[in-house]
């Protein structure tokens, strides 16, 4: 829905959220290109977050950025009536992809550990320092178990948990059906248990 500031915001009920990206893609396309503008600020911080979660590490500014470039470059194809951020979170994730083979070495692990942990610690720096060193052990383990999942893997527990998205939208983002992210969810956070309970074995997507 439309703020005062005329920012789109997330409401109550998914299909606001749609009709209100839908009038701005809208009000974009018949010339108003500053219209694009609410669309950036509404998912810009998830965008970031993404791109961080992919690996984008220090260039996650520059992905996200490229990702909106293109992103508007691209409304004519935009389909009506569905949901703006899966959509972008693909280009997303295409960027980042990108980004990554052509910096050669893979930036994942620290960028996802920022990610993990947001702008506030999990604990108080006044909390038990025993305490305290055991969250810190328990990061690094599912920081690990994160990096060594395929790659599809790592894309379906990113977009369902660690951005929050429900199955319809992390099957748009991913472009898979319904079906395809459960199966696969199953096997990711299967086999994430494995990796944090020592097991290692194969993993599959």
């Amino acid at each position: 829905m439309r703020t005062r500031e005329g920012t789109l915001e997330r409401g109550p009920e998914g299909g606001r959220l749609v009709d209100a990206e839908g009038a701005a893609i809208a009000r974009v396309r018949a010339g108003e290109p500053e219209a694009y503008a609410e669309l950036v600020r509404a998912h810009t911080a998830a965008a970031l977050r993404a791109a961080v979660a992919f690996g984008a590490g220090a260039d996650a500014e520059d992905v996200v950025q490229s990702a909106f470039l293109k992103a508007y470059q691209a409304l004519g194809r935009f389909r009506e009536g569905a949901a703006f951020r899966p959509w972008l979170l693909r280009i997303v994730a295409n960027e980042t992809r990108n980004t990554v083979r052509s910096a050669v070495r893979l930036r994942a692990v620290a960028g996802r550990e920022a990610l993990l942990l947001g702008p506030e610690p999990l604990i108080p720096e006044s909390a038990d320092p025993a305490l305290a060193a055991v969250a810190r052990e328990r990061r690094g383990v599912l920081l690990a178990a994160l990096a060594e999942l395929t790659e599809e893997q790592r894309q379906v527990v990113t977009y369902r948990y660690l951005l929050e998205m429900d199955e319809a939208e992390t099957a748009e983002a991913i472009g898979c059906p319904r079906g395809t992210v459960k199966s696969r969810l199953n096997r990711a956070l299967a086999r994430l248990g494995q990796l944090i309970r020592g097991e290692g074995g194969e993993g599959h997507g």
